[in-house]
């Protein structure tokens, strides 16, 4: 059983799309990061970056796990999933991982922030994370037009990048010029363990019963 610690953000899902594509059971534990539950001591103790997502796995001596992309990695190793065994093909698949979380995700990221939320629209900072995260869409781009999905199969790179390209809208960028990450996107939208782990937490305005009717596992 693996303990899930999450909200509803871009790194989150990433988490949530694996453990719904491997079937992996785990108790769903929603934080308030208005309220600042991932900064709490005892959260802390699991995630000294106080930061979501963690787990614990419990069927490993309760081993905490933080850092999406080092999550993603835990749990291919841990099920034998989504992630080759071979070398070269492993490399492959961390260096697309890398990719987004050294790359798309900070930067994207920061586009969201000016863009979205700053209190003053400082334009130069909206061009210039603009201006990046479509470069590095660019990249994505160049890259699904010669492979189906980023490292060739689809993997745990796949379930990092979908996330934050699909909220491309929120954070100002355009893709109607990438038809291949399009494609890509629908693809990766249309796998049903991407759209449960997409809606993953479910809204508070949700009960616990009716979270529990749709297949999730315990809701904290």
């Amino acid at each position: 059983m693996i303990d899930f610690y999450t909200a509803g953000t871009p790194n989150g899902r990433k988490i949530a799309i694996m453990l719904e594509e491997t079937g992996l059971p785990y108790n769903l534990v929603h934080l308030d990061l208005g309220n600042l539950e991932q900064k709490e001591e005892w959260y802390l103790k699991l995630n000294p970056n106080g930061r979501i997502p963690t787990i614990v796995d419990k069927d490993n001596d309760d081993f905490a796990v933080f850092e999406s992309g080092a999550i993603l990695i835990y749990l291919a190793e841990k099920t034998g999933q989504f992630m080759p065994g071979d070398v070269k093909g492993r490399s492959t698949v961390i260096q697309w991982l890398m990719f987004q979380m050294a790359g798309i995700g900070p930067m994207q990221g920061q586009a969201n922030v000016f863009f979205r939320y700053a209190p003053e629209k400082i334009e130069y900072a909206i061009n210039r994370y603009h201006r990046e995260t479509k470069r590095l869409y660019q990249v994505l781009e160049k890259r699904l037009a010669e492979s189906e999905y980023l490292a060739g199969d689809y993997s745990i790179a796949d379930m990092a990048t979908y996330p934050w390209i699909a909220v491309h809208n929120w954070a100002g960028v355009g893709v109607e010029d990438l038809p291949n990450l399009r494609r890509w996107m629908r693809d990766v939208r249309l796998r049903p363990g991407v759209a449960r782990g997409m809606d993953v937490p479910k809204s508070k305005k949700e009960t616990k019963d009716e979270a529990a009717e749709r297949g999730s596992k315990l809701l904290v």
